[in-house]
Order: C-alpha cells, then sequence, then structure tokens
C-alpha cells in the first residue's frame, strides 16, 4: 500500500479521555521531528473529550472522525479506522491518556531510517500517576531485544502503543487490530508483528504510561486474562512455539485470571482451581511465589 516517505502517522483512539486528551494531544504536537499527522478516532466519548480535540484542528496537524452514530464500538476497530486513515511510512500508537517525550519521534524515525531490516524499534519511559508525576522508570540501557517470538508471547515486556514506532509496512503485512477483543489487542499485535519482523531497542527514553483509577490496565482485568487464552491459542496455530514457552504461558494467564477472579469476588472455585492448574504447569514458579523468592504485583 502507498505511503508518503518520512512521514509519521501518530494514531489516537479516544474515549472519555477529556482529563488527559489535550495533554496527550500536546506531546505530539511538541515533538522534535517535524513530518507527522495526528489521527483521532472518538469511540464514542460522552464527556465531552472529542469536543476538545476539535480545537485542535485548526492545527492543520490533526484529524477527528467518528464511527457512525457516534457508537462505541471498541479500541481495535477505532485503530483499525485510523490505520485505514493513515499516510505516513511510519505508524506510532498513542493512547489517550499518555505522553509522548519530545524526542520521541525524532529518535525512534532515526534509528528505522539508519536499520532497515527493523520493522518495530521501542524505547524506555516512565510511568506516571493520574497527575502525570514519575514514579517509576520503564526498562534500563542494559535491556536486550533478542528477536525471539517465544520472549515475546511470554513476557509483554515493552508497550507497543506508546513505546513503539513501527514501519506501516508491517501493520499491512500482519494485518489490522483483532476487533474480535475488547482487551489484550496491543499483546496479540505484538506477537503477530515478532513472527514477521525484526524488533529494535533504542535505549532513550521517549514516552510516560500514565497508571491510573480509570486506565484499561485496571479496568476489566477478567476479560484481559480470558482472552489472553484465546490469543495464546491463535498463536499455537499461526507459529512454531517451543512447548515450554507454551506451558509457561499457560501458567502465567491461569495465575493473574486466578487474581482477577479474587480481585473481583465472583467466583472463588474457579480461582482456586485455576492456582492449582497453573502451578501444575509451571511448578518449579510456583514454588518460588510460595517460598517468597519471586515477589507477585
Amino acid at each position: 500500500m502507498s505511503y508518503t516517505p518520512g512521514l509519521v502517522s501518530v494514531l489516537i483512539p479516544l474515549f472519555n479521555r477529556a482529563k488527559y486528551i489535550q495533554e496527550t494531544i500536546n506531546s505530539a504536537l511538541s515533538q522534535e521531528y517535524d513530518n507527522f499527522e495526528i489521527i483521532v478516532v472518538d469511540d464514542g466519548s460522552t464527556d465531552g473529550g472529542d469536543k476538545l480535540v476539535e480545537a485542535f484542528l485548526d492545527t492543520g496537524r490533526v484529524e477527528l472522525f467518528r464511527h457512525a452514530g457516534g457508537a462505541n464500538r471498541g479500541q481495535s476497530i477505532s485503530l483499525n479506522m485510523a490505520l485505514s486513515k493513515a499516510r505516513g511510512e511510519y505508524i506510532a500508537v498513542l493512547d489517550s491518556d499518555d505522553i509522548f517525550l519530545p524526542n520521541k519521534l525524532k529518535d525512534q524515525v532515526g534509528f528505522l531510517q539508519a536499520n532497515p531490516d527493523v520493522g518495530l524499534v521501542y524505547g524506555m519511559g516512565f510511568g506516571v500517576d493520574a497527575a502525570g508525576k514519575q514514579v517509576y522508570k520503564i526498562l534500563s540501557e542494559t535491556h536486550i531485544e533478542t528477536n525471539d517470538p517465544n520472549r515475546i508471547l511470554l513476557d509483554c515486556y515493552f508497550h507497543l502503543p506508546v513505546g513503539s514506532l513501527v514501519r506501516k509496512s508491517v501493520y499491512d503485512q500482519v494485518g489490522g487490530f483483532d476487533e474480535s477483543l475488547r482487551a489484550g489487542q496491543d499483546h496479540d499485535m505484538q506477537v503477530r508483528m515478532a513472527e514477521v519482523t525484526r524488533f529494535g531497542f533504542l535505549p532513550v527514553r521517549v514516552y510516560c504510561y500514565r497508571r491510573h483509577g480509570e486506565s484499561i490496565s485496571h479496568q476489566g482485568l477478567e476479560r484481559r486474562w480470558r482472552n489472553a487464552l484465546i490469543i495464546l491459542n491463535k498463536a499455537i496455530n499461526r507459529y512454531p512455539y517451543r512447548k515450554s514457552t507454551i506451558r509457561k504461558r499457560r501458567a502465567v494467564i491461569n495465575f493473574r485470571l486466578a487474581q482477577a477472579l479474587l480481585q473481583s469476588k465472583k467466583s472463588y472455585w474457579e480461582a482456586a482451581w485455576r492456582f492449582f492448574y497453573s502451578g501444575l504447569l509451571d511448578p518449579a514458579r510456583a514454588i518460588a511465589v510460595i517460598t517468597g523468592k519471586e515477589k507477585v504485583r
């Protein structure tokens, strides 16, 4: 498919983030790299966030799209709409409550231009709270990218949306986001990309990932981990992953799903047998957790 060389398309799916969307868009507008467009898809916001985006339209950088009838259709469908509008050689996904640091696009475009065999580059970041205060660092300079799809499947160790820059040709190759998933679609996309292209790690801090009580990562955890089982099964049918990777990933999913069930106080019986099944799948790690050698978040 055709694209404009050097242009970065920044895709922002928006749903009820009026509190953060202006800061998010301003972080994209404040880039040291000048060749970019911003495509916002409103997913049926009811808090006025889409109206705040309208104030940016006269910058000539920002476009706003809505689903027919103002419907809420989910992040995957919103991102696929944005991808269909994107004209750039490179794609940067920015969740509507996260932040690009000013050097984000300049440094990552430079990396991809210098490494034509790499389809995706990711960097380091900061975890911030609702007020934007830095509370922890994400990745360190000692991190190494091994380009092993087994590792990506087992442990989603970087943020695809805010932390990465991806060639549009890679999205064209793997297809859009899975529209059947209302959670976990980012991990699914990472896994599919790892199966077809090389990843690169740039040891520079390029983003802020916001954690707050309304974030998707805090809500819908049960759905997220049930979807993780779906993602795992699709991956198994698509790529020759190691049996040990599949077993360990299944153990992690069952453990996290059990945690989510306890947190939501839904099903203590299902939580119990999933904890037990997780231990059977990866007994060494289960013992490490039980003895306190591995801390569980």
